[in-house]
């Protein structure tokens, strides 16, 4: 498997426009023959990917009992009510965020003040428990697998400046957790491919 996504890699590398910044592989599979009504076969999960995004997810912890993590942007109650009032603001942070976590005493404040924003965008905060600091460590280096209305999985899986084997073992991590993950393991993948930012996809072979 990893040979096949090497050569994938390497002409999709070979095919792009060099441009003066750094790109994202975007890893997309179609599926078949399953049956997105069921609510048992949606999935909305964190993949912790072996060598990381290339470039940390964008993590935000909504909570007064926080005051600050390495590596989140933590968003206070006071705070939140500001940012209630710059809806511009409000969006740009439901766009460019990767992860959110709510303190549950603010999960409230976090659907009234944002619901309308985060929640057609999929970005509803997930309740923050257990060690803060071991969570946010976890989930820069994670992509978000998303399975909701459409048969098709889009995600994040590393950038052009890490080496081809770190961005391939991510991809072959994250195909062989989809396998034992979707309810007929490869028989529900159609296709699969690979993306950078600005280009077209390339189709991954696999056998």
């Amino acid at each position: 498997m990893k040979e096949a996504i090497l050569k994938t890699l390497q002409a999709l590398k070979e095919g792009a426009e060099k441009r003066n910044f750094s790109q994202t592989y975007d890893f997309i599979v179609n599926l078949k023959e399953i049956d997105l009504k069921k609510a048992e076969n949606k999935i909305d999960e964190a993949f912790h990917l072996p060598h990381g995004r290339g470039r940390d997810a964008h993590v935000v912890l909504f909570s007064d009992a926080v005051k600050s993590v390495e590596g989140a942007e933590v968003i206070s109650s006071s705070d939140l009510e500001k940012l209630a009032m710059n809806k511009r603001t409000a969006k740009k942070l439901a766009n460019e965020a990767d992860f959110l976590f709510g303190d549950p005493k603010v999960m409230a404040l976090v659907g009234k003040h944002l619901g309308t924003i985060l929640g057609p965008r999929g970005k509803v905060p997930k309740l923050l428990v257990g060690d803060v600091n071991s969570l946010v460590s976890s989930s820069k280096g994670s992509t978000r697998i998303r399975l909701k209305d459409a048969p098709v999985i889009q995600c994040t899986v590393g950038t052009d400046k890490m080496s081809d084997e770190h961005v391939a073992e991510n991809i072959e991590a994250l195909v062989k957790h989809l396998e034992r993950r979707l309810p007929r393991g490869k028989a529900n993948i159609s296709k699969m491919q690979v993306k950078l930012t600005m280009g077209k996809p390339a189709k991954l072979e696999l056998a």
